[in-house]
């Protein structure tokens, strides 16, 4: 199985010729890179899929959503963009927003607004979704940085110990030839070749994905002040004391006035 994972790196003829040469110290740490390196290599692929979609469904969730003249505008026409993290944000702050203006209204002058609370409310639905989305996206990354700072060590375990194991042997023969040492030395050697070839596009994968992932959750909290200002502007309370006395005293006034009204017919 591990001849067959590497056939295509033997074509050369040198790597063949070392890892039959190896130990089978050497041939268990070549195989547990091999795991290391199936594993990084999936959540690449797995990653890279994932932030493609986030970031192709991102740029179609912002364009409707500024499209748009209402905070809850998109909600009510259950237009839906999966895959994108600031829609999952935008859900759950539109979702808490109609849960207090359902059962926490503050009515002005016949609209519906939320109160300075509520509107905490929301604010909490907002930063907790954005961490959650965060966390989706940086899943699996230990993986690679696994895979990066493990995979070489991996190897230079395997290489020192191959090499160990050539000095024994060649002190026990008492024979130090460099045709006696070649192998043994080239067996060794290959367990940090296989290393590097695991850490280093684990390494370029990881740079690449963990500067998007950052711009991505950039994204994301300045998504949420944007949002946060428009519920504010459109929903939020925000009448001085003054303010909220004279309403209630006119209130108070057309309820008197109507039920006069009522009383004279």
């Amino acid at each position: 199985m591990t001849t067959l994972l590497l056939s295509p790196l033997f074509a050369s003829g040198a790597l063949q010729f070392a890892f039959e040469k190896a130990t089978t110290e050497g041939k268990i740490t070549i195989g547990t890179l091999i795991v290391v390196s199936l594993f990084s290599w999936t959540v690449m692929i797995s990653k890279t899929r994932q932030i493609w979609i986030a970031r192709r469904a991102a740029k179609k969730f912002f364009a409707a959503f500024r499209a748009s003249r209402d905070p809850l505008e998109l909600l009510r026409k259950k237009q839906e963009f999966d895959g994108a993290p600031a829609y999952e944000v935008y859900y759950a702050g539109a979702q808490e927003l109609e849960y207090q203006l359902k059962n926490n209204p503050v009515d002005i002058r016949g609209k519906q607004h939320i109160s300075t609370t509520s509107f905490e409310s929301v604010q909490v639905a907002l930063e907790r979704t954005v961490g959650a989305e965060s966390l989706a996206l940086e899943k699996g990354m230990i993986v690679l940085s696994t895979a990066v700072a493990g995979g070489p060590f991996i190897g230079l375990l395997g290489t020192v110990w191959g090499v160990m194991e050539t000095f024994s042997g060649i002190a026990k023969a008492n024979s130090a030839s460099l045709t006696a040492m070649a192998p043994g030395v080239a067996g060794a050697l290959i367990a940090t070749v296989i290393g590097l070839l695991v850490a280093i596009p684990a390494m370029f994968a990881y740079n690449f994905m963990v500067t998007t992932i950052r711009a991505i959750t950039q994204d994301l909290d300045l998504f949420v002040s944007e949002y946060a200002t428009l519920i504010e502007h459109a929903y939020v309370d925000k009448r001085t004391l003054s303010d909220e006395v004279a309403d209630a005293l006119r209130s108070r006034n057309m309820g008197e006035t109507s039920f006069m009204a009522r009383a004279e017919k």
